[in-house]
């Protein structure tokens, strides 16, 4: 069997899988400015904004079509919450942390998360 050398660098085609060195801790762009604001927009609002996520959704609920003007006194106070969030660094060094243990963990198995059985 023959092992073809990929044209990636060793860092993006390395470990077990070829999915890349499983130690690496540097972060491409794209991760920086997209993957992990995501996981940390979705961390907010399913851990730390709880109360106002649910306001503002009961509000737009109970509000119908008009809730653009009815719902705006819960919007802010849900941006608000969120964006305490985006801007605090601690959150965004465990936000960072977490993904790079979920991309190891993925390097290692080549299994994707939604997919690996707990």
């Amino acid at each position: 069997m023959v092992i073809e050398k990929s044209v990636l660098p060793d860092k993006f085609s390395a470990g077990p899988h070829g999915l890349g060195d499983p130690e690496d801790k540097t972060l491409r762009k794209v991760e920086k400015e997209v993957l992990i604001p995501k996981l940390m927009r979705e961390k907010a609002r399913a851990e730390k904004c709880i109360k106002e996520v649910a306001d503002f959704n009961q509000c737009c609920l109970d509000s119908s079509i008009f809730m653009v003007v009815k719902c705006r006194e819960e919007n802010s106070i849900m941006k608000s919450c969120l964006t305490s969030w985006y801007q605090n660094d601690d959150f965004k060094k465990l936000c960072t942390e977490e993904y790079l243990k979920e991309r190891s963990e993925y390097r290692k198995s080549g299994v994707k998360k939604s997919v690996r059985r707990a």
